[in-house]
């Protein structure tokens, strides 16, 4: 009887893992239509999504927490200090980048991160690829070529930048993957803390409208706060690379929500790539675990079968 629940354990936690990133990607997929409304300086709004960011973050931990602050900042150890480190650094560098190097550079690098993520998985923690990722992942990358037209040139600063939101991105993703025993709510709240202290003095406050303000609580709430939220969820049930591969749903999602508000019209290219993307996935989402797989989680480990049964708890705090 036991052989037959534990296949279901696994199969009932990675789909709750791919729903939390794929919700992940559609929070952060608000970002197009809401930056652009934005009239301030991109310190600033760095500065104040931030802010409120890290107001919601803090209040889910103490939520969750039932008011022990202490406790889940210190479960966390160092690992979450470097969990906090590579969400602040990839945070902040994705708008950096943005403003030294082609969108189409950023956007690229950005499909790179699935890849990325997969060595590091690899190298670290000795997760295994499977061929329909390493498929899918392919797949994806040109999806995303196709939306933006490759790669292109850019200024050597953005590109380098890019290359750190990359990195940053797919090793936070591998190391709340590796310690998926602890909560990273408090590391993800403490990450917007350190974006909001780097980018505070060199912000002005003064120049921001009601309706920046309002655009600002939407960003940081909804776009950062739920979106980290839902990725540190999601990261703790599923591999790191698939991890990466759904969160390129925000890069198909974002010219969509433009169409849709302002009647931006994308390019063919763009839908088109979307659609290939979207189905690289699919191709991932939709395929089994092998065997090997989970075989490995299992044998050795008599304590096994509960170890599925909390991973696929969605508790924040652990």
């Amino acid at each position: 009887m036991a052989a037959r629940v534990v296949p279901l354990a696994k199969t009932d936690s990675r789909r709750q893992g791919q729903l939390f990133v794929a919700l992940a990607a559609l929070a952060w997929s608000s970002s197009g239509v809401l930056q652009r409304e934005l009239t301030i300086d991109t310190a600033t709004q760095l500065a104040g999504r931030a802010l409120f960011a890290f107001l919601f973050l803090a209040a889910v931990v103490l939520v969750s927490a039932r008011g022990r602050v202490v406790l889940p900042i210190r479960s966390m150890g160092l690992t979450g200090f470097g969990v906090a480190i590579c969400t602040a650094v990839a945070s902040g560098s994705f708008i950096v980048a943005l403003n030294h190097a082609k969108v189409a550079n950023v956007l690229f690098m950005q499909a790179i991160a699935p890849i990325a993520a997969a060595l590091l998985a690899w190298t670290a923690l000795g997760e295994r690829v499977t061929q329909r990722t390493w498929v899918a992942m392919a797949v994806a990358v040109l999806g995303v070529a196709l939306m933006v037209g490759g790669p292109g040139s850019g200024g050597v600063l953005g590109i380098w930048v890019s290359v750190v939101m990359t990195l940053a991105f797919a090793a936070g993703i591998v190391i709340t993957r590796h310690r998926r025993d602890v909560s990273m709510a408090p590391a993800v709240c403490l990450s917007q803390l350190l974006v909001l202290l780097a980018t505070a003095p060199l912000a002005d406050p003064g120049s921001v409208t009601g309706r920046d303000l309002g655009l600002l609580v939407l960003l940081g709430v909804g776009q950062i706060g739920l979106g980290l939220v839902f990725l540190i969820m999601g990261a703790r049930l599923i591999p790191a690379a698939e991890v990466a591969l759904i969160t390129l749903l925000e890069v198909v999602l974002a010219p969509l929500w433009v169409w849709i508000s302002i009647s931006e019209k994308p390019a063919a290219t763009t839908l088109i790539g979307g659609a290939i993307v979207v189905g690289a996935v699919l191709l991932q989402a939709t395929g089994r675990d092998s065997p090997g797989d989970l075989t490995r989680s299992l044998v050795g480990d008599p304590d096994g079968v509960e170890k599925l049964a909390q991973d696929s708890a969605p508790d924040l705090v652990a």
